[in-house]
């Protein structure tokens, strides 16, 4: 019984009952009324129109004895002289009313109306056709009427008097919500503007204290030659000599070896002077009042956004301690700074730091027997000691960072070059074996290269369609992940030549990266405008499905092991928390709406291009660039001007460091640095 149930569906359970005998016959009247409703129906039939197949209305009869609407049958006869069911021969004067049936569809019709119609209308129609009623009938008619609509007013007015009532209460609640924030906040406030004054009066107490002993140093005699011989040392710790007659792949290999080479610029500190072309230092006339002022502008200028910033910050640490019922330990790491505070102050202090992007050098590896210079993907290694392009120019060159910051020229040669068989679309080092690089290529091969020997490790050629990205595990060297237009992602392990790992998607795949945390978590950037994480040791569904964008996601990029970043073709990047499964942030002000113009971001910053050929730097806690830089032709004209539209292709910020790779779909190479 229960599979017969099942297989026919749900059914609504019924009880059985024994009728009594008088009970069992029903009425005359039920019996009859499926019996009165067809011969009413039948009736209708009798009295449509042949021709419209409706309700005869104006009905005239022919000659031939047949009934139609006049104007039916008087269009009818306009193009034929028959009637329309015998054929008879029939004009115009053979037409006459049909006063009889015109009667009886007259009272069939008030009698339809009478069954639907209200008893309002019923009541409004008897009193029009002349109903006959009595004064007093209608006096009492009329005080009915009188009292129900006095009972309808009142009731609409109180429904009103309820609403507005509901609305207020709302309102005063809401209202009430908003001012104990506010006066949460305002005490927030209070209690930071009291550790902050009480720190910086530490501070300067600090500062007088020191005064005396610097004066003094200035008065030691030996401390004249202590200073010099000092600056002297690190002057001569920073010095660059780069062997340029020695062999490409000597070069390359010693480079590994050379510890005792420091960029002096991207080691220096971020407020440093830099010069650039010219000679002449940035910050050389600018007095250290005048950066504070600089800073407080940039304060100002973006005042709502530091705002939000400083409140989502202090109610969170305010949130997690009530719940975690701290009485004891209420939050405060130094001085009465308060966690919120000290997490708003690092923000604060590094978003205001910076308000440009400066050009340190720049590299034009457009290739003269090659139109295509577009740089798909531009990568630092483990070291951050070279770098590596590559893009449709079939090519992965690879170039000496220090080399070409400490030796601007406009060309500067690779000390490793591989060709390759088709276009390349993304790079990725491996984070272990330094000389190991992966390309992924549009015609869906993925292969690891040792740039050494120039020589390929492994090839994997299971995509059936074009391949736009590759990266591997920061924390398990022999794995690395794959995404293709064939809508899968595939794990490989260098120790194999098949894929460990197989996830069928349901959209093209444009981007994937490994949690720098983990070896079997991964973010999957789809054309469906989802990004998709995943554990590896369960595939069969998504940790987490991040929806938000609304166009394909282009790139997805982990700034720590929470928090990711994703850069999509609806002009906007967003950042998630993948733990938590929740957005945090959406950063707007560059444009992408239909190229892959690159993505790279560190503990701090997110940076993309943008199909107006700048590059855009945003904080992670800011929704408006922090700083950019526009791209200009090699006659320093802006490219607007050109007919050629160029966009920023790809970006890579150097670890721990201010300072970025950049490049445009020309084939200009810029290396870049936050700047005061």
């Amino acid at each position: 019984m229960g599979g017969i149930s099942n297989s026919i569906g749900a059914l609504v359970p019924t009880v059985k009952s024994e009728q009594p005998e008088e009970a069992s016959a029903a009425p005359p009247s039920t019996s009859t009324a499926p019996e009165q409703d067809r011969v009413a129906l039948d009736a209708e039939k009798d009295v449509l129109c042949p021709i419209c197949m409706q309700i005869i209305k104006d009905a005239f009869l022919t000659a031939c004895g047949h009934s139609f609407c006049y104007m039916c049958i008087v269009t009818h006869l306009q193009n034929k002289n028959d009637c329309p069911c015998c054929s008879h021969y029939l004009t115009k004067t053979h037409l006459y009313p049909n006063f009889l049936l015109n009667k009886l569809l007259a009272k069939t019709s008030a009698r339809q109306i009478a069954k639907t119609s209200t008893p309002l209308e019923q009541l409004r129609q008897a009193l029009e056709q002349g109903c006959e009623a009595s004064v007093k009938e209608l006096e009492s008619l009329l005080h009915v009427i009188v009292e129900k609509k006095k009972k309808m007013e009142q009731e609409e007015a109180e429904t009103n008097m309820q609403i507005l009532l509901d609305f207020l209460v709302f309102l005063k609640k809401k209202k009430l919500d908003e001012l104990n924030e506010i006066q949460s906040d305002l005490q927030y406030i209070k209690q930071d503007i009291h550790a902050v004054e009480k720190r910086r009066i530490e501070l300067y107490q600090r500062r007088d204290r020191y005064s005396p002993k610097m004066r003094m140093l200035s008065n030691d005699p030996h401390s004249k030659f202590l200073w010099p011989s000092l600056m002297d040392k690190h002057r001569d710790s920073t010095t660059v000599s780069m062997a340029t007659t020695a062999p490409d792949h000597v070069r390359l290999s010693s480079s590994v070896s050379k510890s005792q080479k420091v960029d002096f610029r991207s080691s220096a500190s971020p407020l440093t002077p830099w010069k650039d072309a010219s000679g002449v230092s940035d910050n050389q006339n600018l007095s250290q009042s005048g950066l504070a002022l600089a800073r407080k502008r940039r304060v100002h200028a973006q005042f709502n956004e530091l705002q939000d910033c400083y409140l989502q910050k202090r109610r969170y640490w305010s949130r997690l301690h009530s719940t975690q019922q701290e009485r004891d330990s209420p939050g405060v790491t130094r001085e009465g700074y308060t966690e919120g505070l000290e997490d708003f102050q690092s923000v604060l202090s590094t978003f205001t730091r910076y308000s440009r992007l400066q050009v340190v050098a720049e590299l034009r590896q457009g290739d003269l027997f090659h139109s295509a210079n577009i740089v798909s993907s531009i990568e630092f290694d483990r070291d951050d000691e070279l770098f590596a392009t590559a893009g449709v120019s079939r090519r992965i060159k690879v170039f000496e960072f220090s080399s070409v910051v400490n030796e601007p020229a406009d060309v500067q040669c690779p000390v490793a070059e591989i060709m390759t068989r088709s276009k390349l679309s993304c790079l990725s080092w491996n984070k272990y074996t330094k000389s190991h690089i992966a390309s992924s290529d549009y015609e869906g091969i993925v292969t690891v290269w040792d740039v050494t020997t120039r020589q390929s490790v492994m090839e994997y050629e299971e995509h059936e369609k074009r391949a736009w990205s590759v990266d591997f595990s920061p924390t398990e060297p022999s794995m690395l992940v794959s995404g293709s237009d064939d809508c899968k992602v595939k794990v490989w392990c260098t120790k194999q030549e098949a894929s460990a790992l197989n996830i069928d998607m349901k959209a093209n795949i444009c981007s994937v990266k490994y949690n720098p945390g983990s070896s079997v978590h991964i973010a999957v950037g789809s054309a469906d405008h989802n990004i998709y994480y995943y554990d590896l040791r369960n595939i069969s569904q998504p940790l987490h499905t991040l929806g938000g964008h609304r166009k394909a996601v282009s790139y997805v990029k982990f700034l720590s092991n929470n928090e990711l970043g994703s850069a999509s073709t609806d002009n906007t990047l967003r950042l998630w928390d993948v733990n938590e499964n929740v957005p945090l942030r959406i950063f707007r002000g560059h444009a992408n709406e239909k190229n892959f113009v690159g993505l790279s971001v560190n503990s701090e910053y997110l940076a993309c291009g943008s199909e107006t050929n700048e590059v855009y730097a945003y904080h992670k806690a800011i929704s408006r660039p922090a700083a950019w830089h526009r791209f200009v032709n090699s006659g320093g004209d802006e490219v607007e001007e050109e007919p050629v539209s160029y966009f920023i292709s790809a970006v890579c910020w150097k670890s721990n460091s201010p300072t970025m790779l950049t490049a445009n779909s020309q084939g200009t190479i810029k290396v870049l640095v936050l700047a005061p």
